[in-house]
């Protein structure tokens, strides 16, 4: 691991289980990815960029956890810090009983084979120089499948991703953008992975194309029972795909519930103010928009207290000083996780 920043702070905050619900496939405990800022001659470390300061989830296994927030926020790394694409500062992250951070570099590539991702940008991902049946079956090859076997799980996937077989000797450039994300999710997809990364899969696409990749990544996970952590800043996307969301700011996830309870029912300032701008296809239904004050501070010198105080409508005084708690204001069976001392629990009637 990276050497932790010396102001590094991590908030006491648990994963969510629910009575009943099946065991978690992932444990993300305090995850913190602190970047130095260097300057000078000698390259000394001059500050510390917050990207992610204390986050925890879990992720169930076969559900979609869906994780938003506004660019910047730190979700794309919180799933790359996650498969160790980028080493962490601190934290803990758990896969099916196995601690990440703590296995040998050697060790990753067995535990990789069951973690993948799909990038945001498809293009910018795959080598233009080489024909996409060699960029999917790259993998294959490291984990020692090789020959016809390799060969036929190269078509397998193109078929599974509404692709021909035959595509697999051609180059990126000849495809189109929605061709290459299918691409993307095939490479994903061959070493037939428990646990997918979706880093805004679809953010790149137009509306049309992004309801058919969705559709594809509900197919395959009925099919092949794939979980997957789905990364986006487009709030309808997230409705449509997920199960449970967690919403991001800044560097902390300010609150986690299960879709519908979201939607229905948001209780942080933010979450409400995300919530405000999505579009409402019915013209007679009116929505009230809550327009955010100021700029998103910069993660290099976080405001103290609760982050979000400088651009909450409800802030009072005890905001600016006081970190709020991390905790669950759900009624029974529900469970409602968010940071913010203004909301109150609710109370169920007797």
């Amino acid at each position: 691991m990276d050497n932790a920043a010396p102001d590094a702070q991590v908030i006491a905050s648990p994963t969510m289980h629910a009575n009943g619900a099946d065991p978690s496939i992932l444990q993300v405990e305090n995850l913190v990815k602190h970047f130095p800022v260097r300057s000078g001659v000698l390259q000394r470390v001059a500050a510390w960029v917050k990207a992610v300061d204390g986050v925890s989830f879990d992720i169930r296994e076969g559900e979609t956890f869906g994780l938003v927030g506004e660019s910047g926020c730190g979700k794309t790394t919180v799933g790359r810090t996650i498969l160790r694409l980028v080493e962490p500062t601190a934290g803990k992250v758990i896969f099916r009983g196995q601690d990440v951070f703590a296995t040998k570099r050697r060790d990753m590539k067995l535990l990789r084979k069951d973690m993948q991702i799909i990038f945001q940008d498809p293009f910018s991902s795959l080598d233009p120089r080489m024909p996409i049946g060699q960029s999917i079956g790259e993998g294959l090859h490291v984990h020692g499948i090789n020959g016809a076997a390799a060969d036929q799980r190269v078509r397998q996937v193109l078929d599974e991703v509404g692709l021909h077989p035959e595509h697999s000797r051609r180059y990126p450039h000849e495809f189109s953008g929605g061709q290459r994300q299918r691409i993307g999710i095939a490479r994903a997809l061959a070493l037939r992975p428990k646990l997918i990364v979706c880093d805004e899969p679809v953010s790149a696409l137009d509306v049309s194309i992004q309801s058919q990749v969705l559709n594809l990544l509900n197919d395959l996970q009925k099919e092949y029972g794939l979980t997957y952590l789905f990364i986006a800043h487009n709030l309808s996307v997230v409705e449509h795909i997920s199960n449970r969301v967690g919403v991001m700011y800044l560097g902390r996830m300010v609150e986690l519930t299960d879709r519908r309870e979201l939607f229905v029912n948001p209780l942080h300032p933010y979450t409400k103010a995300l919530i405000s701008a999505v579009p409402v296809p019915d013209p007679t239904l009116k929505r009230e928009r809550i327009i955010l004050q100021g700029d998103v501070p910069s993660p290099l010198n976080p405001p103290s207290g609760c982050r979000f105080h400088p651009r909450c409508p409800v802030a009072v005084e005890r905001c600016k000083r006081v970190e709020p708690a991390w905790r669950d204001v759900g009624s029974a069976g529900t469970e409602h996780w968010v940071q913010c001392d203004q909301v109150e629990p609710k109370i169920e009637d007797q």
